[in-house]
């Protein structure tokens, strides 16, 4: 899928959508994304500032989407784990940028050769338009070769 389309789609998306968060930008190689958030009456908590759940939303599947378009059809790829750490309230517009580099991917394809599981931990911050980080993410994207993948049956050769 085009890049552009996803991104719509994405700003549609009812999570998204209803939480405020649109889409910035998703690059055509699907290596760069900016998602931003703006302060409203529906996204904010009890004392006025951004809701932490709407915070974590807007960094969810990027990492994911990214990986799995990248190592193609014959990997899974799942998030496998997330945590956030808030370090100031947000109380304007926020944003969130994600860059892919060739040594994730790298990492993440060596791990998973030969049919195992790779784990790679992806962090990314929430950052006001000031520049200050107002939380830091980490997520954990999990990566297998599927079974019967031409790569999965030549380690498997390999070892035979």
């Amino acid at each position: 899928m085009k890049a552009s389309r996803l991104r719509r789609g994405m700003n549609l998306w009812p999570p998204f959508l209803f939480a405020g968060i649109r889409v910035v930008e998703l690059s055509d190689d699907y290596r760069y994304a900016k998602v931003r958030m703006r302060l409203r009456w529906f996204n904010r908590n009890y004392v006025g500032t951004h809701f932490g759940g709407s915070l974590f939303a807007m960094t969810d599947p990027f990492w994911m989407l990214m990986v799995l378009r990248h190592l193609g059809r014959e990997h899974v790829v799942w998030d496998r784990a997330g945590e956030i750490e808030f370090v100031r309230p947000g109380r304007g517009t926020v944003f969130a940028e994600f860059r892919l580099t060739d040594e994730h991917l790298a990492e993440l394809r060596s791990r998973a050769s030969g049919g195992g599981k790779a784990l790679l931990w992806f962090p990314a911050e929430v950052v006001a338009e000031d520049g200050t980080v107002v939380a830091r993410v980490r997520k954990q994207v999990y990566a297998r070769l599927k079974a019967g993948s031409p790569d999965e049956r030549a380690s498997s050769e390999v070892k035979a």
